[in-house]
């Protein structure tokens, strides 16, 4: 069967193709397996840091640490950044933010209620960062920005449990999410009491606008018509596909500005860059690997300017499909290799998190169902059949009918 030329083809009005374009954005959540895995990944990466750090904790954020409550509060008080860990210097509140770090982390992980979950995700992560702000590796700075995008997006469509209970039919979670509402209230009022030593106060409006948004919409969802609940959902579609391009336009901007600022360095041009953290002490966690690529002229100078160019090409190729995923393949192997041979694990899992958003959805749908596969025969389950979710095509996996899930 032949193809119609495509001078051939009845051109397609611009007001339609316009109106089709709006259609899209407003009627459903882009992307819903890349936020997913994003999602996924940085609540990932963060959890093990946070049990990796376990033993270290008093030190690291706590009152133990030789940043103290004092310096600290010093620096909140000149930066007005966020920390709860600023209400109290005892041990017994500093115990209690971390372990709900780390429960948040987890929730966030399985995609449990998630638009509470995610606010206090958010408020784990600036909490003990904000604290501490000397305890990162680069990899922090990629994490604290994300918490704040993935408050405002339905990164829960797919690969979670709110999925999952939305697909049995049981999308009002029953008590759970108006008990999780009222909780979060009351850690809210706390939050804006203590307001003048936490600082940020444009945070603490934006958690009562979504805390006061989260009530309207159960109100709504439970007993309006169908047209406040269609509004109310074409508002989350918006703010969910403006804060994915955000994320894209983070990724891009990171490896933008760090392949320019490596461009600009004597030792990036001369090929000789990748050299000296190798003969660093702290950046080789093994010795015997990092002597012998650096014994390699050849390769030291490959592997220079191959992080050169694939940093400065990446932005430019978005619109090539296939150079794209052969780049971004590249990226994540390169942070891949950061991580065994720098010693940088979580640096380099909080940015192959950040450069999923950019998996092709063939990709992970695919990587979804070997998963699945996986765990059923651990659990030795007969499968479902393997169809994608009716919310996924649709956008409306995060639900109209909940309060806060």
């Amino acid at each position: 069967m032949s193809r119609t030329p495509a001078a051939e083809r009845p051109r397609v009005p611009f007001d339609r193709r316009l109106a089709a374009a709006v259609q899209k954005v407003t009627a459903n959540a882009l992307g819903p397996y890349q936020t997913a895995i994003v999602r996924i990944g940085f609540s990932f990466t963060w959890l093990l840091f946070l049990l990796r750090e376990w033993p270290h904790r008093l030190e690291l954020y706590g009152p133990d640490g030789p940043w103290s409550w004092d310096m600290g509060h010093r620096l909140i008080t000149d930066n007005n950044a966020f920390t709860v860990l600023m209400w109290s210097d005892g041990r017994l509140w500093f115990e209690v933010v971390y372990g709900l770090a780390v429960l948040s982390s987890l929730l966030m992980l399985l995609g449990w209620h998630i638009r509470a979950v995610s606010v206090v995700f958010m408020a784990g992560v600036l909490s003990l960062q904000n604290r501490s702000i000397f305890m990162g590796d680069g990899g922090d700075n990629v994490i604290h920005l994300m918490a704040l995008y993935l408050v405002l997006t339905r990164c829960a469509q797919v690969w979670s449990l709110d999925a999952r209970r939305a697909a049995r039919g049981r999308g009002d979670g029953g008590i759970t999410g108006p008990l999780l509402w009222t909780v979060l209230g009351g850690f809210l009022m706390a939050a804006t009491f203590f307001s003048g030593t936490t600082g940020e106060w444009w945070l603490l409006v934006l958690l009562w606008m979504l805390w006061l948004g989260q009530g309207l919409w159960w109100l709504v969802s439970r007993y309006a018509s169908d047209e406040p609940r269609t509004l109310l959902d074409v508002v989350a579609n918006l703010a969910h596909n403006a804060t994915l391009v955000v994320i894209m336009a983070e990724v891009c901007l990171i490896y933008a500005t760090a392949g320019w600022y490596k461009v600009q360095g004597s030792r990036w041009q001369d090929g000789t860059a990748l050299y000296y953290p190798l003969k660093l002490d702290y950046f080789s966690p093994w010795p015997a690997l990092s002597d012998l690529l650096g014994a390699s002229g050849l390769i030291v100078l490959l592997l220079t300017y191959g992080t050169v160019i694939v940093q400065v090409a990446f932005p430019f190729t978005l619109f090539n499909r296939k150079v794209k995923n052969v780049l971004l393949a590249a990226m994540m192997l390169e942070h891949a290799g950061i991580a065994v041979l720098l010693g940088l694990p979580f640096f380099s899992l909080a940015m192959i998190a950040a450069d999923a958003v950019f998996l092709p959805t063939a990709f992970l749908v695919w990587l979804g169902a070997r998963v699945a596969r996986g765990r059923d025969r651990v659990l030795r389950r007969t499968p479902p059949d393997a169809t994608v979710p009716e919310q996924s095509r649709s956008g409306d996996a995060h639900g109209p009918r909940t309060l806060v899930g």
